[in-house]
This record gives structure tokens, C-alpha cells and sequence, in this order.
């Protein structure tokens, strides 16, 4: 590959991540903040009934991303890579802007919390969008020899992106005190989402079409339908499905869901149960390239594998350890235990599941089969484990993740290696 050309693939590669850093900042900052907010929209019960109202919404916004992945995964597919991710990044920041500006229960009684849900489900259009858009562009723009190690680089960002949540929250958290961060100043990571995402829509408007899409778009190829997806590529879809199920539902209770549990179950102050959980968050995105670059040496289907298999043998053990622990130092190893294995899983599953399809049809088969999953799994992962703690069954959460991962553990020994059958033709 010349030098041009690899100069044009990193800057477009660079810009694209940069867009999804903010994209899912946007999206962590609402479950960030919400043991400040909560209660300015809920205001009755315990902490734990308000974090399950705040959850419930939060889950309100997965319900709208197979919606955002449909439409947006069309879009992408017909009018191109760039359109669907400059469209996406606008939704954020229309759906943020409402949350900092939306006043609470006491102000404005029950429609604090009915704006709360639009614009949650603004935001879930838009990362219901993003997320094909983005796992396409990212896949397509990197050559076939480095392609796991590039399109890596979503999950860095979208870690990233949680990182800076979390990182905001922290600043705030140190120069503000918790009577503000609770009154009025939880708005502030909104507003700053917000402005950012206006940045991002500039920067996407420069990126680069990638070449699949073109090439794709001067050939006589069907047009991008779910009909045409389900219809043409049926296999390929539920295999997205069945290897996201096991996958996102870890993610989301080792990530989001885990700062709850570190306060509501280990006993961690809000403070120490952030800085942990962004510690170790840094050194998960630290890991992800390093995942996909040994997914372009062995294959995609042995590091997945390893997910699998350490995910069915270790996520109890490290809960119930989680349980009673009083070190901050040792929560930190536990919680990084359970993300380095799951590092499996995230660092390549944008690029597993672009090189199933034909170009003509990749971003909508990639967002939405894998946003009906992460509806299913990822979105209701911390309502179902605040759902049974309440009922004092909370180590029944456990063992549903461990089954979850066990099912996908199945299709991962099952399905093909995508690295050596990928369909995303070289450029």
C-alpha cells in the first residue's frame, strides 16, 4: 500500500472514531449521572426504587435502537457511510440538549420524566444508527491484513466515550459538592455533549466515502431492505443476533451496571465506585487494539472463544467476590478481571459481523440484528439486576449473565472464522 493511501485511510479511520467517542459520551453520561438525577425526576421511594425508574428509561432507549438501526442502517446503505453518521451525531445532540434543559418533577410534575423518555429515545435512534454506520466504516476503510486491529477502534472510542463520562463526572465530583451535583450541576455533562456533538457534525461532514460503498453503489446490487435482509442473508442475521446476546449483556454488567454495584452491594462511597470503575475502564480501551490485532494473527473466532469460555467459568466467582470486598485496590483487579475477558468479544464483534454481509447491505445487517440483541440483553441489563436485588435475589443476575455467555460460547464454536471468509472485497 503506498504511503497516500495509508495517510487517507488513518485520517478517515481517526475522524470516524473521533465522531463515536462523542456519540457515546452523549449515551453513558445519562447512566453516569443518574445517582444525581434520579430523584430530581423520581422523587419518591428509596435510591434503589429511583435508580430502577432512572434504569427503566435508560432501557427505554434501547427499545428505540433496532428503530435508529433500521432507518439509519437503510440510509447508510443507500445515500453512504458519511451520510448515516453525520445524521446519527445530530439526534445526540438534539436528545442531550433536551436532558440539560428539561426541568425536574418539582417544576413541572409528571413531564419531567415524560421528556426524559424523548429524549432518551432520541438518543436511542441515534446510537441505533451509529453503531452500523461507524462498525461499516471503520471495517471497510481498513485494509484486509490490519482490518481487526482498526475497526478495533470503535469500542476504544465507545469506551472512550464512557471514560469521559466518568472522567467529568469525576472533575465535578471534586470541585463542586454533592448538594450541587444533585440540585442543578448533573446538567452540566449534558450541555458539554451537547456542544461537542455540533464538533462532530462538522468533522464528519469532511470524512471520506468509503470505496465498498462506492463500488457498491455503481453495481447493480439490490437495494438495502430488511426485507432483502432477512429475506437474502437470514443465517447471517440470527448468527449477529446470537453472537451479540451473550456478548453485550457482559458488557453492560461488567461497564454501566457495575458503578451501581460497587455502591449498592459492595459498599463503595459514589466517589470510590467511580474512581474504580474509571480506572479500569481505561485499561480495558487500552486493551482493545491488542485484542484485535491477535484476531488479524489467529483468527476471529479463537479470540472469541476465549470470551466464552472464561466468561462461563469466571463471571459468578468474580461477583460473589465483588460482594464483600473492602480494598479499592482489589475491586479494581476484580472489575478488570471481568473486562479483560470480556475484551474478547468487544474488540472484534463490529468487525465479525461486517465481513457477513455483502456491501450493499452491511450496515443495515450489521446495526440491526445486533440492536435487537443489545435491546433484549444489553438494554434491560441493569433494570433486570436492580430488579432482583429489590427482591433479594441478586445472584440470580449472576448466573443469567454466565448462561447468556454460555449460549453464545455454543455459536462461537459453531460459526465459520470471518477473517478467512470475509465479504468485504479489497479496494
Amino acid at each position: 500500500m503506498n504511503e497516500g493511501l495509508r495517510g487517507h485511510r488513518l485520517r478517515n479511520i481517526i475522524g470516524g472514531s473521533a465522531g463515536n467517542l462523542v456519540e457515546w459520551y452523549d449515551w453513558y453520561t445519562y447512566s453516569a449521572f443518574a445517582l444525581y438525577f434520579a430523584p430530581i425526576f423520581f422523587p419518591e421511594g428509596s435510591s434503589t426504587a429511583q435508580l430502577l425508574n432512572a434504569a427503566a428509561i435508560f432501557a427505554v432507549g434501547f427499545v428505540m435502537r433496532p428503530i435508529g438501526a433500521w432507518v439509519m442502517g437503510i440510509y447508510a446503505d443507500r445515500h453512504g457511510r458519511k451520510a448515516g453518521l453525520t445524521l446519527s451525531v445530530s439526534l445526540m445532540c438534539a436528545g442531550s440538549l433536551m436532558i440539560a434543559l428539561t426541568p425536574g418533577y418539582a417544576a413541572i410534575g409528571t413531564l419531567a420524566p415524560v421528556l426524559l423518555v424523548i429524549a432518551r429515545m432520541l438518543q436511542g435512534l441515534s446510537v441505533g444508527g451509529e453503531y452500523g454506520a461507524s462498525a461499516t466504516y471503520l471495517s471497510e476503510m481498513a485494509g484486509r491484513q490490519r482490518r481487526g486491529f482498526f475497526s478495533s477502534f470503535q469500542y476504544v472510542t465507545l469506551i472512550s466515550g464512557q471514560l469521559l463520562a466518568l472522567s467529568v463526572l469525576l472533575v465535578l465530583q471534586t470541585v463542586l459538592s454533592e448538594e450541587a451535583l444533585r440540585s442543578w450541576a448533573w446538567r452540566i455533562p449534558f450541555l458539554i455533549g451537547a456542544a461537542l456533538a455540533v464538533v462532530v457534525f462538522y468533522l464528519r461532514r469532511q470524512l471520506k466515502e468509503t470505496e465498498s460503498f462506492t463500488n457498491a453503489q455503481s453495481s447493480a446490487a439490490p437495494r438495502s431492505s430488511s426485507y432483502s435482509l432477512f429475506r437474502q442473508h437470514p443465517k447471517e442475521a440470527f448468527l449477529v443476533m446470537a453472537l451479540t446476546a451473550g456478548g453485550t449483556l457482559a458488557f453492560y454488567a461488567y461497564t454501566t451496571y457495575m458503578q451501581k454495584f460497587l455502591v449498592n452491594t459492595s459498599g463503595f462511597s459514589v466517589e470510590q465506585a467511580t474512581r474504580i470503575t474509571a480506572a479500569a475502564l481505561f485499561v480495558f480501551m487500552l486493551m482493545q487494539p491488542a485484542f484485535g490485532a491477535l484476531s488479524d494473527r489467529v483468527g476471529r473466532k479463537p479470540v472469541m472463544i476465549s470470551f466464552g469460555v472464561a466468561g462461563v467459568l469466571l463471571t459468578y466467582p468474580i461477583f460473589r467476590a465483588l460482594e464483600t470486598v473492602a480494598s479499592p485496590f482489589t475491586a479494581f483487579g476484580l472489575v478488570l478481571a471481568a473486562l479483560v475477558i470480556v475484551s474478547g468479544y468487544t474488540s472484534i464483534n463490529a468487525v465479525v459481523k461486517a465481513e457477513l454481509f455483502p456491501a450493499h447491505i452491511r450496515a443495515l445487517g450489521v446495526a440491526l440484528p445486533y440492536a435487537i440483541a443489545n435491546t433484549i440483553f444489553g438494554g434491560t441489563a441493569e433494570y433486570v439486576a436492580l430488579w432482583l436485588k429489590i427482591n433479594e435475589m441478586e445472584r440470580a443476575f449472576y448466573w443469567y449473565v454466565t448462561g447468556m455467555i454460555a449460549i453464545s460460547l455454543i455459536v462461537y464454536l459453531r460459526m465459520r472464522d470471518t477473517k478467512r471468509a470475509s465479504l468485504i472485497l479489497e479496494d
